[in-house]
Parts: structure tokens; C-alpha cells; sequence
């Protein structure tokens, strides 16, 4: 039964498509998985199960004809920020415990159209890390702390850190997240699975709780990039048509060095091995520096009350207001400020709702002018490595993701950042670069 969750999604579903695997099997498999390693004192992924589960798998095995969606009979989990029908959107606080969803998201919908089975939805950093300054990745009021599937003391990363430790931890065939700046490309680093953010407005951003409309996107996360392909495909209005990976010879890799000397000595010498075998096989590299922009804070800042309220006028949620969720909050400081409310409450008094601040228009016309400039810079190349710390990618909406590198001496997986211009270029890129990483090893839970 453990080679169920060591399987690719691709393998999964080829099995069930050949009938050697039933959907009702597996969905019992992740269900009984979850049931012994992330209750009580597990690692706290799922927030919420789908009760009809066993029962949409069990018709799904019934099916004669019409089994052929690319992901028929996958379960997979999805953030408790993006609206499933029937269940709980909460973004992992207790003030909106009483939204159900109404509807799919159109990104939900289409993995129904797809023939995937929603699982469950997994915890997350409350309101995506947009709540207390302080707050830890894979906290929040409503779920309590995400745990690192390899190593408890350590951080589980990101906002979307119930559905990477849920995909490492072999609960799901499939998770899907959200991204604001590194909410999955940075959290699957840590722990040893594979994340890719679209370039922005790839995939509609209707039905998920935001922080910035115009900087949030969702995406996937899965064990490999052939998987997160096939999920990303499901997720689309319209299939993403093949992409091959690019030859060596004709890779020719950016190595964004900006922020470097803030790196351990040993993430630098991972890089380093990976670049040389790279240039072994006649990839070209070349370092660039592309920088950290502040100007994101205030992009957040003013549409987070704008945005959130439009999703809240929409939902069945008692809380319409910012107003209220703040007022909420500090009625409850026990219960909801054990790390503050400070991005909430700075949201709520240091932007209008209306979009016309001052430093909100200037952020907007440096981001028009950064992606103008970052873009023409990095055409020539086919994907650009992130070494340093620099939000520049998510600032003007450029694709990315991440792969696992190797696994540390410490027995943690460690990972590395894409970013590029063009996102079938990069795809291509990564597809290649891939094949150069080590094994990962799932955690020993």
C-alpha cells in the first residue's frame, strides 16, 4: 500500500484509467493516511475532509464511460482560502468560520470538469500571512501550526503550508495553493515537493479569498513538474498545450545574484554543483542582478480591503466589512491575537478601500516601468535562478516555480526558485533542470 503515496499523479491516474487501481481504493488510502499522521499530535494539514468523499469515489469507480477527464478519480486537497461547494472558506480564520461556499471557484470547477475528487482543504497561514506581523508560517486561528513533515522544529514555509506538507506527506495525489510572494514556490522548498505560480491572470483568481487581486495567483503542487503540469492544465479554462524540455545546448540560464551574501554557504554550494554539471553539458549562465521592491507592501495594502470585501459581498459569511473582521479580532484578542492584527489593522487605517492612494498609484506606475525593464532584460533567457532573496517576479506578475534540489545533510529537502519573461519558455527550462536535481526522500512520519 505505501508505493499509493510515492506514485506521480500521472502514474495514479493511469492506473485508474487501466482499472488496476480503484478510485474508491485510494481515496481510502489518503483518507486512513491522514487519519494516523496528521490528527492530534500529527502534522495538522487538513483543515476540513469531504464528507461525500468515499461516495463521489465509489460512483466514480461505477462509471463505465466518460472515465477519460485527464484527472479522473484523483484526490486532491485545496486551500482553505479557495472556495469548494459545500465546504468551509475560511483562510484559516475563525472570523469567517461560518462561510461555506456556495459555489466552486472556476479553478475548482474546472478540476471537476477534469474528473478530480476534492479531498478536503488544508490549513494555511491566516489570511494568507496577511493578519499579525509576527505570525508563523502555517499558523492561524482556526487550524493551529502546520508542522514540517521532515523535521517538527522547523518551518513548515508559507501560507500555503498545509497543502505542500499534505502533498510531501503522500495525502493526496495533488494540493493546490495560492500565491502572493513565495506563498508556494517558497513554502514546497521546504519540503522537498514541486510548486509553480503562473504568470498572473493565467488561471482566474474568482472565488478565492485574496489579499491583492492584482499580485495574488493560484497554482499547484505536486511531487514532480510533469505532475504540476497536468494539475495546472486541469486548473485552466483551456488545456496548456505540450511543452517539450529544451536541450542543453540551447538553455541559456540567468543567475539573479542580488541578495546572495544572505544565503547559507551551503544553499550557495548546491547551487554552484547544479550550475556546474549544467555548464558540463553546455548550458549557458550568465548573472544578473535583478532586485527586492518595497513598493509591493503598498500594493497589498491598499487592495487588500477592496478585494477582500468584493469576495466577502459575495459569500454567505456573517463578516462583509474589514470593519468588522478587525472589530472581530480585538473583542477576541485571546482567541484571535496571540501575534497581533498588525497587517489587518494597518489595511484598515492606512488605506482607503478605494484604490486612489497616493502611494498605491505610484507603486502601480513603478511596476508598469519594472516589468518593462525586467522583461526586456531576461528575454534573451530561458529562465532565470533565483540565489538571493528578491520579490521582483512576483511585483510585476512574472510565472514561477520551484523544484526540489537535493536533500541536506540534516535529512531536509532543499529546493530552488524559477523565474522567466515567458512561461513555456520557463516550463521548458525546468523541465530540463529537473533532471539534474537528486532524489528527494518522503519523511519518515
Amino acid at each position: 500500500m505505501n508505493e499509493l503515496f510515492t506514485m506521480t499523479a500521472m502514474d495514479l491516474a493511469r492506473a485508474i484509467r487501466d482499472k488496476r487501481l480503484g478510485v474508491e481504493e485510494l481515496t481510502r488510502a489518503y483518507m486512513e493516511r491522514i487519519d494516523k499522521f496528521d490528527r492530534g499530535e500529527g502534522l495538522n494539514t487538513v483543515a476540513e475532509l469531504n464528507s461525500n468523499a468515499i461516495a463521489q469515489a465509489r460512483k466514480m469507480d461505477s462509471i463505465k464511460t466518460g472515465r477519460n477527464g485527464a484527472m479522473f478519480g484523483l484526490p486532491v486537497l485545496i486551500k482553505d482560502n479557495i472556495d469548494v461547494s459545500g465546504l468551509h472558506t475560511t483562510a484559516g480564520s475563525l472570523a469567517l468560520m461560518d462561510n461555506i461556499a456556495k459555489n466552486d471557484a472556476p479553478i475548482v470547477a474546472n478540476l471537476h470538469r477534469n474528473g478530480a475528487l476534492v479531498l478536503g482543504k488544508t490549513n494555511m497561514t491566516e489570511f494568507a500571512n496577511y493578519t499579525g506581523s509576527n505570525m508563523p508560517a502555517g499558523y492561524s486561528s482556526h487550524g493551529g501550526q502546520v508542522k514540517n513533515a521532515y523535521d517538527r522544529t522547523k518551518s513548515p514555509g508559507g501560507s500555503s503550508s498545509g497543502s505542500a506538507v499534505a502533498m510531501s506527506a503522500g495525502f493526496c495525489s495533488a494540493a493546490v495553493g495560492t500565491d502572493t510572494s513565495f506563498s508556494i514556490v517558497g513554502c514546497v522548498t521546504e519540503n522537498g515537493v514541486t510548486g509553480l505560480k503562473p504568470a498572473h491572470g493565467a488561471l482566474s483568481s474568482r472565488g478565492i479569498i485574496p489579499i491583492a487581486k492584482t499580485l495574488d495567483s493560484a497554482g499547484p503542487i505536486t511531487h514532480n513538474l510533469t505532475d504540476a503540469l497536468l494539475v495546472y492544465s486541469c486548473m485552466k479554462d483551456d488545456a496548456l498545450q505540450p511543452v517539450e524540455p529544451v536541450s542543453p545546448e540551447n538553455l541559456h540560464l540567468a543567475v539573479n545574484i542580488f541578495n546572495r551574501d544572505q544565503v547559507s554557504k551551503a544553499q550557495l554550494s548546491r547551487y554552484e554543483a547544479l550550475l556546474s554539471v549544467l555548464k558540463c553539458d553546455h548550458v549557458q549562465v550568465t548573472e544578473v542582478i535583478q532586485a527586492y521592491t518595497e513598493k509591493q507592501c503598498d500594493i497589498m495594502r491598499c487592495e487588500f480591503q477592496h478585494d477582500l470585501e468584493e469576495y466577502l459581498s459575495h459569500s454567505k459569511a456573517q463578516r462583509r466589512t474589514l470593519e468588522e473582521i478587525v472589530g472581530y479580532y480585538e473583542k477576541n484578542p485571546e482567541q484571535m491575537m496571540k501575534y497581533g492584527n498588525a497587517y489587518l489593522r494597518g489595511a484598515l487605517d492606512g488605506a482607503p478601500g478605494k484604490l486612489d492612494d497616493i502611494a498605491y498609484i505610484e507603486a502601480l506606475s513603478e511596476r508598469k516601468r519594472l516589468r518593462t525593464q525586467i522583461i526586456e532584460s531576461i528575454r534573451g533567457y530561458n529562465a532565470c535562478l533565483m540565489t538571493g532573496p528578491t520579490n521582483i517576479m512576483h511585483f510585476i506578475g512574472l510565472p514561477s516555480l520551484a523544484l526540489w534540489l537535493c536533500m541536506a545533510d540534516d535529512g531536509t529537502p532543499r529546493g530552488m526558485i524559477l523565474y522567466g519573461a515567458d512561461e513555456r519558455r520557463l516550463i521548458s527550462a525546468a523541465l530540463t533542470i529537473e533532471q539534474y536535481c537528486m532524489p528527494i526522500t518522503m519523511p519518515k512520519l
